[in-house]
């Protein structure tokens, strides 16, 4: 994967949401001010990381929340499954999948963003 994107109606509460769950940094795009356009900048995220990144407004309705997934879910790598997973819930996501051990792959969950979208994050199992 080169490059995702997060769309949202509402690209302020957004930008809050993910800066605190994954301390993403956000640049609104030059151009891109008719979208809302943010680039994204994080851990591994930027144009000097190894995956580019963007938060736009959402062009059409949203997923109503608790409705099938509409779209590709992205799963980002955690310290903490569970502290990450409660703050979600603590400012605005709504549970998808609460924490779960898999054997063999970590500990992972998911949150609906308050934008339409599914999140998940893994604290990966530690090798032996």
């Amino acid at each position: 994967m080169a490059h995702f994107e997060i769309h949202a109606a509402d690209v302020p509460a957004a930008r809050d949401f993910y800066a605190g769950l994954f301390g993403w940094r956000f640049h609104a795009m030059p151009g891109g001010e008719e979208m809302d356009y943010h680039l994204i900048e994080g851990d591994g995220l930027g144009m000097d990381g190894a995956l580019t990144a963007g938060l736009m407004r959402r062009m059409g309705p949203a997923p109503a929340p608790g409705t099938p997934i509409r779209g590709g879910t992205m799963t980002f790598e955690v310290n903490d499954c569970d502290d990450r997973y409660a703050w979600a819930l603590a400012h605005g996501g709504a549970e998808a999948l609460p924490p779960q051990d898999y054997p063999g792959i970590g500990r992972c969950a998911y949150v609906e963003d308050g934008q339409g979208n599914v999140v998940g994050m893994i604290k990966p199992e530690e090798k032996a």
